[in-house]
């Protein structure tokens, strides 16, 4: 049999199970490509929280990082929520700890802390609002204090200090995401080298030298609309390749590159289709968060979605 006939016959199976248990299939931009076409919807950390907080579905089954299927759980507390791999951790979430932002609000006690949704749901609890790479700067922008905390990822940190007058604070110094922050102008160069007509577009995650250097700095589902809307026919794309699968699906039209591939993200690809449909049919891996989070969690989550104008 081959991979083709493999693919949709799962396909096919995913659909029954589905109907079946009344399920809805939230995928992130990042996932393998039969992931993304098998999902009822794919889209960035905000537009699937969105998309979570107002489904009618019995079941949601969350083809993401753990973090984001936590997230769908917060927002949408009496639906079950379903990841297919439980053990699918984002590396930069893991670099923040509750005690970090207990220790930063003792230094800082009059300032607000403004959370990455990349982050588990325990510090979400801790935080006065949560935000995405798609509107860190106009939350930064819309908190009280003059100084305001931010984690963990200290390079859409400085995305957001260059586009407010607040004063960032980075908690911890170090946090990023490993396949972003691997990216080096040495990349950049060799890619426009390769590609000179094309707009560079990156992800606020990737390092300061390199933002600086960008056409377009751009959530994932901002990068859709960027190239959309954008009259260069070639882009030079600075995030996780499975974007630019989705890019090449909704815009034929132009060319997309990758500035340095590789570009993977170990945890959003280890999510197959088999895993998929064996979370479907044996209704496993239950998200599962503690009536406390949900309510200190979704109070910060709910903050983010109304500043958001959702």
């Amino acid at each position: 049999m081959d991979n083709v006939t493999n693919i949709r016959e799962i396909s096919e199976e995913i659909d029954e199970f589905r109907r079946e248990r009344d399920a809805v299939i939230l995928a992130h931009n990042y996932q393998r490509p039969e992931v993304q076409d098998v999902a009822d919807f794919v889209g960035d950390s905000l537009e699937l929280a969105r998309k979570a907080a107002k489904t009618d579905a019995e079941v949601i089954l969350f083809c993401g990082v753990y973090f984001m299927a936590e997230t769908a759980k917060i927002v949408n507390p009496k639906k079950r929520v379903l990841i297919p791999d439980c053990l699918a951790r984002c590396p930069m979430a893991l670099m923040l700890s509750p005690e970090d932002i207990l220790e930063s609000r003792r230094i800082y006690p009059d300032s607000e802390f403004v959370l990455y949704v990349n982050s588990s749901s325990e510090c979400k609890a801790l935080a006065d609002c949560v935000c995405t790479s798609a509107n860190a700067p106009q939350i930064v922008e819309a908190m009280d204090s003059d100084i305001v905390l931010f984690g963990p990822d200290r390079n859409l940190a400085h995305y957001a200090q260059k586009r407010t007058d607040k004063k960032v604070v980075v908690v911890p110094e170090g946090g990023n995401c490993p396949t972003h922050h691997q990216l080096s102008l040495v990349d950049v160069l060799r890619a426009k080298s390769r590609h000179p007509d094309a707009e560079l577009v990156v992800h606020p995650e990737v390092n300061p030298g390199i933002q600086e250097l960008a056409d377009g700095i751009e959530s994932t589902a901002g990068m859709l609309r960027y190239c959309r809307e954008s009259s260069a026919s070639e882009f030079i794309i600075g995030t996780e390749e499975g974007m630019v699968y989705r890019l090449k699906r909704e815009l034929p039209g132009k060319s997309f590159y990758h500035l340095s591939p590789p570009m993977l993200c170990p945890p959003m690809k280890s999510l197959t289709l088999d895993k998929v449909l064996d979370s479907l049919r044996s209704d496993c891996f239950e998200v599962r968060v503690s009536e406390r989070i949900l309510g200190e969690a979704g109070e910060a989550i709910d903050r983010m979605l109304e500043l958001s104008g959702d």
